[in-house]
């Protein structure tokens, strides 16, 4: 090995190295900022959403406190017992935590989520009071009732129920907020309900700091377990990256011996069944490769071969066959002795001056569509007017052959392609469905339209083509009956020209044998 590959060697180790390390750092990173971000998402969710639940809990706490107390009777409890006469005249309810199983239940409750209530008459005569001050809450509903209190005018509006609202106001007296439900029962009595809302910004702010420093001390722990995960994960990935390095030399002696004891081990072991067999892929290729270069030597060779025949064909033909043309034409014009000799002698030249002449315009056309010199122009286009188009200039023809031809389509269609080159398509079959008329001598034109293209079908009545005969029918010159070919002037190059055209168009194209005819078929595109 010499020393520059030996360089070579030691810098791509090197960078394998360092690429292994950043491997590492990405891994850490990433992790940390999964944490973090999931860290800070819960914060923002804290600070934005836990307090609107927390009062959506709270209104439904107030909603079923108010029930706890409509169910009392209040009536029985203002009665006289357990009352005291206050300094004011009115009498208020002493709270016995074990008097009667409704109100212990009710003021366990009410210590529990952290609720006040007082319940007064319309003449605050009578109160039944738990949580704060008693007097304070009984003048503050009082308030309330007679629309005396200015905090009420200010507060917000959660929820309207039957005979009240909850609703959220802020206590100037406790500088608090507070969530409260009042209103009047169905027995004549008034009743307030508050709980405070300060406790849940406490919460929220001692929440977002636990899972903030909670979340940095997670990050820290999952950054060093990463990077100590990360560097016993890149042992065997370093090893793969070496024996690829290895194969890449055309080196296929390495081999994969870590043992990670996960899915590293079967690619470690794919690695080393693709050495093998690229090995043994690469001898095979370059025993192949030889004799792949002999066949497209010889391939360029017969293509340049062809190509040289048609050209040298076209360029030899068309001078004398224009000559021939010309004299036979003034030879006709000049009438001799034998005027009916001439005349057909004349006829004959010029019929087969004009059946040469087409030979060579069809071979120089297949010549140029073959070369890549006539290239293909894309444009949109009516098929359906292109072919009416051609029956109407094969007008004369189709009289003469007797056929009667079917073309159902009126409206546009619209595809895209050489229209100059459709054209011919179009005509060739034609021209072949017209030669080849049998039975009723009808020919059927049709269009399909599928979901990107569009297929023209044309149908002629006749001898279905010996299936043996249908892949050749491509090709130049081929003919299935060249007697009767003679007949009506075929040269075998018109399919070969359609073969050329849907090939430059990348469009498909082909034949279909029927019991009682055959069916020729091209696509193009759709708009």
């Amino acid at each position: 090995m010499t020393e520059q590959e030996q360089n070579g060697k030691r810098k791509h180790k090197l960078l394998h190295a360092l690429h292994l390390r950043t491997l590492r750092q990405q891994l850490a990173a990433m992790f940390i900022l999964v944490l973090l971000l999931s860290l800070l998402g819960i914060s923002f969710l804290n600070g934005i959403f836990l307090e609107k639940y927390y009062l959506a809990k709270k209104v439904n706490v107030l909603l079923a406190a108010r029930n706890a107390i409509a169910g009392l009777d209040f009536d029985s409890l203002f009665s006289g017992e357990g009352t005291d006469e206050l300094t004011d005249g009115s009498s208020r309810l002493y709270w016995d935590a074990g008097w009667g199983d409704d109100s212990g239940e009710i003021g366990k409750k009410s210590s529990l989520n952290n609720l006040s209530f007082a319940v007064i008459d319309r003449s605050n005569s009578y109160s039944y009071t738990w949580g704060e001050n008693d007097k304070w809450l009984r003048s503050k509903l009082f308030g309330y009732i007679y629309n005396l209190d200015a905090e009420k005018n200010e507060s917000r509006i959660i929820r309207t129920v039957d005979n009240g609202v909850i609703q959220q106001v802020h206590d100037k007296f406790a500088d608090m907020d507070y969530v409260e439900c009042w209103g009047g029962l169905d027995n004549g009595y008034y009743y307030l309900i508050r709980t405070p809302l300060e406790s849940i910004r406490e919460s929220a702010s001692i929440s977002n700091t636990f899972y903030f420093f909670a979340g940095m001390i997670g990050a820290a722990l999952g950054g060093i377990l990463v990077i100590i995960l990360a560097a016993r994960m890149a042992r065997p990935i370093d090893e793969l990256t070496r024996l690829a390095g290895e194969m890449a030399d055309l080196n296929f002696d390495a081999r994969y011996e870590s043992c990670a004891g996960n899915e590293i081990d079967q690619l470690g072991d794919s690695f080393n069944k693709m050495s093998r067999q690229l090995e043994h892929t690469i001898s095979e290729l370059k025993a192949a490769n030889l004799e792949l270069q002999k066949d497209i030597e010889n391939k360029i060779k017969d293509e340049e071969q062809r190509k040289e025949f048609l050209d040298n064909v076209s360029h030899e033909l068309k001078t004398p066959l224009a000559l021939i043309q010309g004299y036979a034409e003034g030879l006709k014009e000049n009438i001799n002795d034998d005027p009916e000799s001439m005349d057909f002698y004349c006829e004959v030249i010029i019929d087969e001056a004009g059946k040469m002449n087409k030979l060579v315009k069809s071979l120089l056309t297949l010549n140029q569509l073959e070369s890549g010199h006539d290239p293909v122009v894309m444009e949109r286009f009516d098929i359906v007017a292109l072919i009416k188009g051609v029956l109407s200039n094969m007008d004369i023809l189709i009289s003469q052959k007797e056929a009667k031809v079917h073309f159902a389509d009126t409206s546009p269609v619209y595809v895209w392609g050489d229209e100059f080159k459709i054209e011919e398509v179009v005509t060739n079959y034609m021209s072949n469905a017209l030669n080849h008329l049998g039975g009723d001598r009808d020919i059927e034109i049709r269009l399909e339209k599928k979901t990107d293209k569009t297929f023209i079908y044309v149908f002629n009545n006749g001898s279905p083509i010996p299936e043996e005969d249908l892949p050749n029918l491509w090709n130049k010159f081929y003919k299935v009956d060249k007697a009767r070919t003679r007949e009506y002037d075929g040269s075998g190059i018109g399919l070969s020209i359609v073969k050329a055209i849907m090939e430059s168009m990348n469009q498909a194209y082909g034949v279909k044998n029927y019991n009682n005819g055959v069916e020729f078929y091209f696509s193009l595109d759709n708009i």
